[in-house]
């Protein structure tokens, strides 16, 4: 039975526009909400100076406070362990054997090439290599940010985003990526590549962005409510870095909303019904991976600074897990591509029809 005959029956179409509503709303309070409570709760500038956002590679960082490290561990480390969730479904599994590049080999050899060479390359050396992680990160985050848009304007029935739509996006998001590597005190890593001079023109490629946002939504014909939020969240996504000197301020909100943006959304997903598998079991098997997970992650982000080889391993893995993260999901949400969209279809359908 196609989704459009199931909801003529009426409970299911009300059922759709609860999920969505929820998607929507928890999207938009979440991420608005991590920036809040990020601003609100950063320690002073210099406090802190070894950990979170930064030496612990978006871990929950010793130096930010009981409230911002419980958001910071949720947001980042549980985030990203909530990806392994995915391999426990026949269809992921099945879609990885035949694309094991992507799926098995490149975050395997990831996390090992990581673990290796964290036990070879001491701390203050591997920071070098970490302003590159930094930009990979961030670039996923605004990636996540054109599918949350995109996403928002196909369920709010105004369209996806158009291309300057989209162009805006990259922008914005590639001036705030330039101006944290510029300052990579931001990032709290000890090394300086001399380019805080170009600080300026990494403000100016951004506010072009943003400039070149607002002017694509005037030419939008429909602006639903919802929709404006969430591109207007995504377009301003990098704003704190321009704001504070304050490296929670500026970049745990990102970290924040981003991993909460994630964790609802694969929340709407695991708890789909599945042949076998209820909605709160689902949903339960999500929870327990992303939370074991995430704490092993998170005592591994703090082993930076250890003396022992095994420690700089399970730090080198860490990272490696991370970016075994950016890959596996920049597979698994390519709308472009037929699997994605098909297994989202069967997820989460509410969201991709209006």
């Amino acid at each position: 039975m196609t989704v459009q005959a199931e909801t003529q029956a009426g409970a299911p179409l009300q059922t759709f526009r609860l999920l969505r509503r929820t998607w929507l709303v928890g999207t938009i309070v979440l991420s608005l909400g991590a920036f809040a409570a990020a601003i609100a709760l950063a320690p002073p500038t210099g406090a802190g100076a070894s950990a979170g956002t930064g030496a612990d590679a978006a871990g929950a960082g010793a130096g930010a406070g009981r409230a911002l490290g419980a958001l910071l561990f949720l947001g980042s480390s549980v985030h990203v362990a909530a990806t392994a969730w995915f391999y426990t479904l026949p269809e992921i599994r099945a879609h990885a054997l035949t694309h094991r590049g992507r799926y098995i080999v490149a975050p395997t050899a990831l996390i090992v090439g990581t673990a290796v060479t964290a036990v070879f390359v001491p701390y203050d050396r591997l920071q070098w290599a970490l302003l590159a992680y930094f930009a990979w990160q961030f670039f996923h985050f605004q990636k996540q940010n054109l599918g949350m848009a995109a996403l928002a304007g196909v369920s709010q029935g105004s369209g996806s985003l158009a291309r300057l739509e989209r162009q805006a996006i990259v922008i914005s998001g590639v001036g705030g990526i330039a101006g944290l590597i510029c300052h990579p005190d931001l990032l709290q890593l000890g090394v300086d590549p001399h380019l805080r001079a170009f600080f300026p023109f990494t403000l100016a490629v951004f506010a072009a962005g943003v400039a070149l946002g607002l002017y694509a939504l005037v030419r939008r014909q429909r602006r639903p409510a919802g929709f404006m939020v969430v591109y207007l969240t995504s377009l301003l996504f990098f704003t704190p870095v321009f704001v504070f000197t304050s490296p929670y301020a500026a970049v745990a909100g990102l970290t924040v909303a981003h991993g909460y943006q994630y964790l609802l959304i694969v929340g709407l997903v695991s708890g789909a019904p599945r042949p076998g598998r209820t909605p709160a079991i689902g949903l339960a098997v999500m929870a327990a991976i992303a939370i074991a997970g995430g704490v092993a992650l998170n005592y591994a982000s703090h082993l930076h600074g250890a003396s022992s080889a095994l420690e700089r391993a399970l730090y080198g893995a860490y990272l490696g897990a991370v970016m075994a993260h950016f890959v596996i999901d920049a597979g698994l949400w390519r709308m472009r591509d037929e699997f994605p969209r098909r297994f989202l279809n069967a997820s989460v359908p509410y969201l991709l029809r209006p």
